[in-house]
């Protein structure tokens, strides 16, 4: 299953890298892929994540999620 984040803040690739990080920590997250020039994290889920949580993990991050789909 994947997900598309909208994500407000990320401004190079060292925040890429770092939501990526946090993301894959997650047991649920197979893979995710941030783009800075896109504004979006594109995550693959292995299994079944609220949206909830994907959304307070990138702002614990420092950046704002404006949607999922």
């Amino acid at each position: 299953m994947k997900k598309l984040m909208k994500v407000e803040g990320m401004h190079c690739g060292g925040c890429e890298g770092r939501v990526k990080r946090m993301l894959e920590a997650l047991e649920q997250v197979e893979r995710a892929e941030a783009s800075h020039q896109n504004g979006t994290v594109e995550v693959t889920l292995n299994a079944e994540l609220p949206d909830e949580l994907l959304k307070k993990t990138v702002e614990s991050c420092g950046f704002t999620v404006k949607g999922i789909e």
